[in-house]
Order: structure tokens, then sequence, then C-alpha cells
């Protein structure tokens, strides 16, 4: 049976969500600070993380964003099949939700319409939209506004396959030591490994929407994400870059098949505000 979804109501989702992601971290990322307060060994790491704290409440009690850079709106759409989109685009009704929603949200206008002459849009529009078309009836989306202090950290790798399993954990390490306190750490460290050039860029991207501190359904995938966590937090960068025993908060690792000649992986590194919404239609 085909359910129709109008796209106006999704111009509404998506600009109520631009705000909540901007205003409120979602609970899996506070619960992940909280425990970083309660584990981190270093008293000036300690404070920063209270601070951080600190922060979020009062942007939470007087609407004012969690980090002064609203981001560029990245938007993962998973469409039901038997989902009918009717009342014009659905690109253009996500592109005007983004718009309505740094606009009526009083957020900050980061984005350029053209990469080298680099005059402001004014609306934060285009968004990055990623799709993919699944089973059902139901329209998921996954709005996660991206700062670029972090993003401009983010690195691809393009492995041969002989590097293995280590050479994978040495350029992940070697990404996050690289991006230092740039990245504003405590971070989030997504990673995709496999795919072509731009489908483990997707895949890390797609990491970082993960609930904080969730692991992979692959044993030793998982292994991995654990591994890299402790020792990316024995590099000694903590919070703030001012040392301490928390420099990531979660690390990700989303697979996928590749080619016999190729290992690519991807690091797409986010800050301690890793904002991410979700919600289904």
């Amino acid at each position: 049976m085909i359910r129709t979804i109008q796209t106006s109501a999704i111009t509404e989702q998506i600009k109520e969500m631009c705000i909540e992601a901007n205003h409120f971290l979602s609970p899996d990322m506070k619960a992940a600070l909280q425990g970083a307060v309660e584990t981190e060994k270093s008293p000036v790491g300690k404070k920063i993380l209270c601070q951080l704290q600190d922060n979020l409440r009062i942007a939470g009690e007087e609407m004012i964003p969690i980090c002064q850079d609203t981001g560029m709106a990245v938007v993962f759409l998973e469409l039901g099949q038997d989902v009918h989109v009717e009342g014009g685009s659905l690109e253009e009704a996500v592109h005007e939700g983004v718009r309505q929603g740094y606009q009526e949200g009083y957020l900050r206008k980061s984005v350029v319409g053209d990469p080298l002459i680099r005059e402001n849009t004014k609306d934060n529009t285009p968004a990055v939209i990623h799709y993919s078309i699944v089973p059902g009836e139901r329209l998921t989306i996954t709005l996660a506004p991206k700062g670029f202090g972090s993003e401009n950290m983010s690195r691809i790798f393009m492995l041969k396959p002989a590097d293995g399993i280590e050479g994978v954990k040495n350029v992940i390490l070697t990404a996050v030591s690289d991006a230092g306190p740039n990245a504003c750490p405590p971070m989030v460290v997504g990673v995709g490994i496999g795919g072509t050039f731009e489908k483990a860029a997707i895949l890390a991207k797609q990491a970082l929407t993960r609930e904080t501190g969730s692991h992979s359904q692959i044993p030793h995938i998982r292994q991995m994400e654990e591994e890299l966590l402790g020792r990316i937090n024995g590099l000694g960068i903590g919070p703030g870059g001012l040392g301490g025993t928390t420099t990531a908060l979660a690390v990700h690792i989303n697979t996928y098949a590749t080619h016999i000649a190729g290992l690519p992986v991807a690091v797409n590194i986010c800050c301690h505000v890793n904002r991410h919404v979700v919600r289904v239609m």
C-alpha cells in the first residue's frame, strides 16, 4: 500500500530539526559527556568538561546555539519504497526546511554558494543530502549540522590491502593525532572502511550519527572500536586540547564491501557537540 507524505510536512520537520539540533544536545551525547566528567583524570580536563556541560545548560535555558558554528546541514533521507512524496520537489522541501530553520532560529549562516567566489547564500542552503531507498512506508530523516573546525580535520586514506588491520588503525590514530586541539575535543571519531573513495567518506559521516558509544555488530570491528578509543584517549590530547584522558567520547566504524585492489579508509571527526536529530514520518 502506497502512503503519501506532503513536502510541506517534510519542510516543517527539517525546520524544527535544525533548531533542535543547534540548541539541544542529544541524550546519548549528554550521557557520554557526563561519563567523561566522572572518569577524566586530569583536573584541568575535568574542569573543561564541566564548563562544556554548563554551556549546554545555558544554551537550552536561554535558547542560544550550543556552538557559534551552527554548521552546514547534512541530511540523510531513508525513503521507504512505498512512500509517495507529493506537493513538489523532495530536495527543494529539504532546502526550504533548512532555510526556514536557520532564519527563524537565528542561526549563523555559514554556507557560500560557490566554493571559490565565496559569496554567502544568507540562509545556510543548500544542504548536503544523501538518499537511500529502503523497504516500507516510512521516511526517516537524520539531520546533522556539521561544524567545520572538526570537518577540516577529517582525512581519507587509500591504503593497499597489504596494509591490513594494523595499517587501518595507524591511519585513524594519525588523523586524530594530527587534528589535536583543532577538532575541539573531546571528539567523536567516525570511520568508514571499504567501498570506494566517496563511499568510505559517506560511511564515516553516517558513523557520526550513530548513538554515541554504540558498537558495530561485527565482532572484529567492535573490538577495533574499543581498542582505538583506548589508544586515542592515551594520546593525552584531552578536553580542549589541554591534556587529559578524554580525547574521544566514542569511535564508530562503519564498513562496506570493497575491491580486491583497495582498502579505502575515511576518518570524519566531530567535536564535542556531535549534533544529530532523527525523526520518522
